[in-house]
């Protein structure tokens, strides 16, 4: 005989950080770009800013910095919040190993809030965390949660989302140039932009459909 069972309630609540912390994170580039003067960066003086050009990290730099800089950190800690409630809640099969390879992408949001794009080297690990560990994460996470009858469509998207996100951090590499004139033209931030914001729709949708509380057996 079974019996249905509700996750347990904190480690719900917990997993909104996958939610919430997407949202906040994507709020903040928005707003932060409309309202940065520009900055300075190796020396030169970039006047203005543009989302279709710059990366997100520019908004890290001059009068933005303390702001976007906390946004990446308090998002890298409600990722790794989020993900722990959102695997605590469904224990499924290889729990413990999905979610390291997730919350990664937490701690590469907080190294790049604590190494702005002056401290290239730590902050280029940071943005490869928080964009390629989901790369492994997602795959690894559909395939453990497709063996769940009530996750078997959510692990059909992580199994798509991984190779899509790694299309998406080849693309920026591709056409990203590292020279001021580089990044006031073309369209590389644009291209981060889709790739963020991919990775962080499916850290919402873990959140929200674990949230929800689907009963397991």
């Amino acid at each position: 005989m079974f019996l249905a069972v509700r996750p347990p309630l904190a480690a719900r609540w917990a997993a909104l950080g996958a939610v919430a912390g997407p949202a906040l994170f994507e709020l903040s580039w928005l707003v932060l770009g409309f309202l940065s003067p520009g900055y300075t960066l190796f020396g030169h003086r970039f006047a203005g800013y543009s989302p279709i050009s710059q990366p997100v990290s520019g908004l890290g730099m001059g009068a933005t910095g303390p702001y976007m800089n906390a946004a990446f950190v308090v998002t890298g800690v409600m990722l790794i919040v989020g993900v722990a409630g959102v695997f605590r809640t469904i224990q499924p099969p290889a729990r413990t190993t999905v979610t390291v390879l997730l919350s990664l992408s937490g701690a590469g949001h907080i190294i790049c809030g604590l190494f702005d794009l002056e401290h290239v080297l730590p902050h280029s690990l940071g943005y490869l965390l928080a964009i390629g560990a989901p790369v492994i994460g997602f795959a690894a996470a559909g395939a453990s949660l497709h063996r769940l009858p009530e996750w078997r469509r959510s692990g059909i998207w992580l199994l798509a989302a991984g190779p899509l996100t790694l299309v998406l951090l080849v693309a920026f590499f591709l056409t990203f140039r590292q020279t001021p004139d580089g990044a006031e033209h073309g369209f590389a931030g644009l291209v981060q932009r889709l790739g963020i914001v991919e990775v962080h729709a499916c850290f919402a949708a873990m959140g929200w459909l674990a949230f929800r509380g689907r009963r397991r057996s």
